[in-house]
């Protein structure tokens, strides 16, 4: 773990056990309680021959917005053999590439348990793992909804939960997260929507704390959409340097890809020059970056 401070324009190299010597009294951490379904569907197209995949990315009432391959094959009215049990049903092709679906099981989510994969990064070049379904998890995760895993949240065990003062949030975190800024003019990008909730509990427990530390750049989008928006609905909300922060006090995250939105909203907590000369430090000493890597402690 790199401990970033802000103030001191300094950072030194920890272990993530070291993390309860630096919580102060009336620290309150909050955490994305969203919960990573096997979202990754193969089979094949009915009574054909040939691989077929449908990712599902977010439900809507009775279907899915959802990535299939191969596109060209997998148009309006065709119908997906994932296993015994549980087809899909391609039904719309919209405009941006994704599909809308249906899917045919008596138990939608039991289906999904059951035969669906892991979604993992597309940087992690292999095939998800049994080993991966619970990796790939935070242990307070609650909330289905995710196609990513809040990554910061799985550095925490129990034993290291119950020392904390903490708080939970949902964000299901979207394919938008992997995706690299489309401009080098930072204002004219924008982000996915992602659905959000921060319950009245959570609420009562910003209202009492001295410093909110968000554990992951989901539930620091999350806590800033919440002093600007309201307990509930959809964010695009866009953190980039010059971002004035209300809620986040103190944040926990991964290391992150460069051209990345996720790298911007990290600057604009800690000082664009301050963190790229702390991920030179974190290159030089070999921590690992990404989904499973190594941590900073931003405070």
């Amino acid at each position: 773990m790199l401990v970033v401070d802000r103030k001191a324009g300094a950072w030194t190299d920890h272990h993530f056990r070291d993390i309860g010597s630096y919580v102060l009294p009336g620290d309150l951490f909050v955490f994305n309680n969203s919960r990573v379904f096997p979202s990754r569907l193969i089979g094949t197209r009915k009574g054909l021959t040939g691989r077929a995949e449908i990712f599902l990315i977010e439900k809507l009432a009775a279907r899915w917005r959802a990535l299939v391959k191969p596109g060209k094959k997998l148009t309006p009215g065709v119908m997906v053999e994932i296993a015994p049990g549980l087809d899909v049903l391609i039904e719309e092709h919209l405009p941006d590439g994704e599909r809308i679906v249906r899917l045919v099981a008596a138990d939608e989510w039991a289906a999904i348990q059951a035969f669906g994969h892991v979604p993992l990064p597309p940087y992690i070049r292999r095939a998800a793992t049994s080993d991966d379904s619970g990796r790939y998890q935070t242990v307070f995760a609650k909330e289905h909804g995710s196609v990513a895993a809040p990554t910061a949240g799985l550095h925490f065990s129990e034993a290291i939960l119950e020392e904390l003062n903490r708080a939970e949030i949902t964000l299901h975190v979207g394919l938008g997260t992997f995706q690299p800024l489309a401009s080098d003019a930072v204002e004219s990008n924008q982000l996915h929507h992602e659905r959000y909730w921060v319950p009245p509990e959570t609420e009562q427990k910003l209202a009492e704390a001295q410093r909110v530390v968000a554990v992951g750049t989901t539930s620091v989008r999350t806590l800033e959409s919440h002093a600007r928006l309201g307990n509930a609905g959809e964010t695009s909300l866009f953190i980039y340097p010059g971002f004035e922060f209300r809620r986040v006090g103190a944040m926990v995250t991964n290391f992150h890809l460069p051209k990345s939105s996720l790298m911007l909203l990290v600057a604009a907590f800690a000082g664009t020059e301050l963190i790229m000369d702390a991920y030179r430090h974190a290159v030089k000493e070999r921590y690992r970056f990404f989904s499973y890597g190594d941590c900073m402690l931003i405070l």
